[in-house]
């Protein structure tokens, strides 16, 4: 019997990449399946792309599909830019990344402070439009094949929405990745939609249902530690995002540490409540060499480094903690909050 793991996908731009390798070594690993996927912003991508290749083709279908999303991507020459400038600019990131953190497209550069991506009034485009309706949504919302939960926020509220089953449309992509310096809001019935990370980065609340298992994977882009202090204007904000967008997903880790503890401790009937099992692939060492920049510059040679690293983080983690998959917990959720 194949062991059944929940996949938490978070959002950071084309970082996100790294990903694609986790779920390429994932998907080559017969003995694990995955149940249900939580992603936000690229993790939502992400794991748009493996259900509709897994629902189409099985493993091989899921690494084709994933391929083909971040070669969609790596054509985009910026994502700052919209989508029908992007011919006009196929040597945008050669200017550097220097060049490139102060142009009025940055989400770190001065120039964001007066900048808005409304100024493009209706000529604006979502860059990212013809690569999520590539996708086959009758297989994302297939019933079959891993649940995903897509999260996005609302502009109102501050809230979180959570986007499942036939409500995931390439609109809830959209939303789900739309940072607010970059990309117009994108309104869904009525309601304006922010990118997802401020609210969960990823969820993981959907992945507590009684019928999923109680292993949660998180495949994290964002460094929970990052030494020194930051002192430059483009890598204060860098690191506030990195915090803001933590956050969330910091203070439900939290609250599942606290209750696990509780059920350990006898003070909590077993069944009660989910004692998930949380685990954590991630490489914050190649991450702190990365910038803001680089999130919105996608590159055939960014891409191949983050898939190369993604890979060999799952192999080291599959080689470490297989088996305690099903069993135990390999992220110590104590030492994190110490």
């Amino acid at each position: 019997m194949p062991t059944k793991i929940n996949l938490a996908l978070q959002g950071g731009g084309a970082h996100g990449a790294f990903t694609w390798g986790v779920l390429d070594r994932l998907l080559e690993d017969d003995s694990l399946e995955i149940s249900a996927i939580s992603g936000t912003s690229a993790g939502a991508l992400n794991a748009a792309a493996f259900k509709s290749g897994m629902i189409s083709g099985g493993r091989k279908g899921a690494k084709a599909s994933l391929a083909r999303l971040w070669r969609d991507v790596a054509r985009v020459s910026d994502l700052r830019i919209p989508g029908w400038m992007q011919p006009m600019v196929p040597g945008f990131q050669a200017l550097g990344q220097i060049a490139l953190s102060m142009s009025p497209f940055s989400p770190q550069g001065l120039a964001a402070q007066v900048y808005t991506p409304y100024a493009w009034g209706p000529a604006w485009r979502n860059p990212l439009e013809r690569i999520v309706r590539r996708l086959d949504f009758s297989h994302v919302c297939a019933k079959t094949g891993p649940q995903l939960f897509i999260g996005a926020t609302r502009v109102d509220t501050g809230r979180i929405r959570i986007f499942s089953g036939d409500d995931i449309t390439p609109e809830a992509l959209m939303a789900s990745a739309c940072l607010p310096t970059i990309f117009q809001a994108v309104e869904i019935d009525g309601t304006a939609y922010w990118d997802g990370g401020y609210a969960g980065n990823p969820a993981l609340f959907p992945l507590y249902e009684p019928h999923l298992p109680d292993d949660i994977l998180i495949v994290s882009i964002n460094p929970f530690v990052r030494d020194g202090v930051p002192k430059t204007p483009i890598d204060i904000q860098n690191r506030v995002n990195e915090i803001s967008f933590n956050s969330a997903l910091l203070g439900e880790l939290r609250a599942a540490h606290f209750v696990r503890r509780l059920i350990e401790d006898g003070r909590l009937e077993r069944g009660s409540m989910k004692a998930v099992r949380s685990h954590l692939i991630s490489d914050d060492a190649l991450m702190t060499e990365m910038t803001g920049s680089t999130k919105m510059s996608p590159s055939p040679t960014l891409f191949a480094r983050l898939r190369s690293a993604g890979h060999d983080a799952a192999e080291r983690f599959l080689a470490d903690h297989r088996a305690s998959l099903g069993h135990k917990a390999t992220l110590d959720l104590g030492a994190l909050f110490g």
